[in-house]
């Protein structure tokens, strides 16, 4: 009974975390006169004050100290924020600027870049369907670049950066509250810089534009933080492959937001490039789900090894069953 009522609030989380994320569209046009950059520097702002209370709460500092003793992981956590700041700052002025859709393909089409920076710079091999996967994707690239004139270069950025963050992520190997914690630590200070010049220069909205608009830009912080505890919670209680599925809810919410709500335009053209890469996604999701049923099945069949009597405080917890890498979910929030 406890076990089913975890998975329920496991799932209840990752539809929450999810749908925050696809949501989030709606919100960053309040914030408006305020440019990209300045949103992004309150994001970090606010974001580091929100991770820090919640760091308060649950007592978790030992990471701080491992972490500044290791220049290597330092580094990657530095350009771990330098990427994502790009991905944020471009994806909020894409939203700003009516290109609600193309940024919603950023996030579809992020599994598919993945997959194709795992060739290229962990030697990772396909299966034929993966190759399938991109190759599709690779046709909707070209019939969208006929449908906007122009390659989709809003989508591609987002999703090359989000890719690229996740590779650093993969090699980091920390938590989602301490990470976050960690890249807007390293960027708060020529945030906070950002932000002072901006007063200085007389080009601040933070107390300009009345006190509604101020609350606003701080909200970027719980913004920030609440889907990734939900993401969070969601994580430890359902799998992996689950929630890869659930990944999918964002783009769905901003790619619906962005032409029942923004009323975008999507001609032909434009449809048949968006439906090769669903087409892709799908092929990608039932060779995923296809090989993790395998490999359970595999797992089950094996047969088991004779074990030596052994105490019970020397018990080993039995290890989870393979996850395709091609549905598990980065720990960090779409922008």
């Amino acid at each position: 009974m406890k076990a089913e009522k975890d998975h329920r609030a496991g799932l209840l989380s990752g539809f929450g975390a999810y749908a925050v994320w696809g949501l989030v569209p709606l919100f960053w046009p309040l914030l408006k006169p305020s440019e990209a950059v300045e949103i992004v520097a309150h994001r970090m702002v606010w974001s580091l004050a929100a991770v820090g209370l919640a760091l308060l709460a649950l007592r978790r500092w030992g990471w701080i100290r491992e972490l500044l003793r290791q220049p290597r992981k330092l580094a990657l956590t530095t350009l771990a924020a330098s990427v994502i700041t790009v991905n944020w700052g471009l994806y909020i002025w894409a939203v700003n600027n009516g290109h609600v859709v193309e940024a919603s393909l950023g996030y579809f089409i992020n599994p598919l870049v993945s997959i194709a920076i795992g060739v290229l710079a962990l030697g990772e091999r396909l299966r034929r369907a993966q190759w399938a996967a991109v190759g599709i994707s690779c046709l909707a690239v070209l019939v969208l670049a006929v449908g906007y004139g122009r390659p989709p270069w809003i989508s591609l950025v987002l999703a090359f950066s989000f890719a690229t963050y996740g590779l650093i992520k993969k090699k980091l190997g920390m938590g989602g509250l301490e990470s976050l914690a960690a890249e807007t630590a390293v960027l708060f200070l020529p945030a906070l810089g950002y932000l002072l010049w901006l007063g200085t220069q007389g080009r601040s909205t933070f107390a300009t534009e009345g006190l509604g608009h101020s609350v606003l830009l701080s909200a970027t912080g719980l913004v920030t933080a609440v889907p990734l505890v939900l993401f969070g919670a969601a994580a430890i209680r359902v799998p992996l492959s689950t929630l890869g599925l659930l990944q999918y809810m964002a783009p769905v919410f901003q790619f619906g937001l962005g032409v029942l709500y923004f009323h975008e335009a999507m001609p032909p053209e434009r449809w048949a490039g968006f439906s090769l890469v669903w087409a892709a996604l799908t092929v990608l999701t039932w060779d995923a789900l296809r090989t993790s049923r395998r490999a359970r099945a595999q797992l089950a069949a094996a047969p088991q090894a004779p074990q030596a009597p052994q105490a019970p405080s020397a018990a080993v917890p039995e290890a989870p069953a393979p996850t395709p890498a091609a549905v598990v979910p980065p720990t960090r929030e779409p922008a």
